[in-house]
């Protein structure tokens, strides 16, 4: 769907989790690659649910108001996780609030805005060293999911990332909040014809499979 020959992009998605796709340009299934680079907007959105109610952070503004505390950041950046090897994958089972409480208890008290600042700044930084990991590979980077919409955290990575082009999905003709669901359609395309829905290279999987099942009514 992203797919542009002779073009290496890489297509990140950014919801609880952040995962990135790196499509080669040449159609070739064995070059793909993608995994989970950390949290996402799931850390961010559990602090400010509990610090302010509210169920994100609108646009980045409370954690554009913070400084980011280089301590805690570090320590966030030691989780073993972040130095595996792909083909990889995480969840809230492991970037949650109780991992973040956990490491808020290793440091002085600070202020609850810094924190958010320190988050963002930890999925910024996490999205661009994975991207970078595959540098010159990739000259163009698009987003899609809800932290797409979040303007401080896209303002981080355009300068972490520069000067690689970085975009919404919605420049490729999808808008960044349709992009897993054209992703599972597509999935179900597969399946009805009998093709293979997964890539080996992404999934970990020992071969490329007919994925689902069909139950006619």
């Amino acid at each position: 769907v992203f797919e542009k020959p002779g073009c290496p992009r890489a297509i990140v998605n950014i919801g609880g989790m952040a995962n990135i796709t790196l499509l080669p340009g040449n159609s070739s299934p064995s070059s793909l690659l993608g995994y989970d680079t950390g949290p996402g907007n799931a850390l961010m959105d559990s602090w400010i649910n509990q610090n302010l109610g509210q169920p994100y952070d609108k646009d980045g503004h409370w954690a554009a108001q913070g400084q980011v505390i280089g301590s805690l950041l570090q320590q966030m950046l030691e989780t073993p996780y972040l130095s595996q090897s792909a083909p990889k994958s995480t969840g809230p089972e492991l970037f949650n609030l109780s991992w973040l409480i956990a490491h808020l208890n290793q440091i002085p008290e600070v202020n609850a805005v810094d924190v958010q600042a320190t988050l963002l700044e930890f999925t910024a930084h996490t999205i661009s060293e994975a991207l970078k990991s595959h540098t010159p590979f990739v000259t163009e980077v698009f987003f899609c999911g809800g932290g797409a919409y979040n303007t401080a955290l896209i303002q981080r990575l355009e300068t972490l990332l520069h000067p690689t082009l970085i975009a919404s999905t919605e420049q490729l003709g999808i808008a960044p909040e349709w992009v897993e669901a054209v992703a599972f359609a597509w999935l179900a395309k597969q399946t009805l014809e009998g093709k293979p829905g997964n890539a080996p290279t992404v999934t970990g999987a020992s071969k490329a499979s007919i994925l689902g099942a069909i139950y006619p009514a």
